[in-house]
């Protein structure tokens, strides 16, 4: 879903059309297996609990991709990015359950999936005009900045402890 970022600024419109496809086309099975390995599996082990972050990505990036290619806010793009703030909101009605996990390096997929949201709420700004989605975004903007310098000091002091890459984290 990332192709149409870049390559349509740059002339690629057909490549980015089918990359932009096949990425809606796997978005919805890798949801579809994700939503159905946390209902009805055996939960996620603690080290793999921020990797569900990752279901943010998918329709953030697509929206950003989306309009690049349509250059509109039409019907579609609004879906796109309300799915990617209703996961978001979704995964902070979570957050004392994930502040309690330890650190492992998958803490890492906090990042891109809240950059990602944090852009395409910008884009809605931009594209919309409603200030709503400005304060949207500069709020996850300071979220996102909060939890980089966060995992920033994490990781350098799992370096520092030698708790980093081992066997099973």
């Amino acid at each position: 879903m990332l192709v149409p970022v870049a390559g349509v600024p740059l002339g690629y419109t057909d490549i980015s059309w089918f990359f932009f496809s096949i990425g809606i086309l796997f978005w919805g099975m890798l949801l579809t297996i994700i939503f159905y390995r946390v209902l009805f599996d055996n939960p996620l082990e603690e080290r793999l609990m921020p990797t569900l972050f990752i279901l943010i990505a998918p329709p953030a990036v697509g929206f950003i991709a989306y309009t690049r290619l349509t250059g509109e806010l039409d019907t579609l793009a609004r879906v796109l990015y309300f799915s990617g703030l209703f996961l978001t909101l979704l995964l902070f009605t979570q957050a004392p359950r994930f502040i309690k996990l330890r650190f492992f390096l998958s803490w890492w997929a906090y990042s891109f999936p809240l950059a990602a949201i944090s852009i395409a709420s910008m884009l809605m700004y931009e594209l919309s005009g409603a200030e709503s989605y400005r304060w949207i975004g500069a709020s996850l903007l300071v979220v996102l900045t909060g939890i980089v310098l966060l995992l920033l000091g994490l990781t350098l002091n799992a370096i520092g402890h030698r708790r980093i890459c081992l066997p099973g984290h």
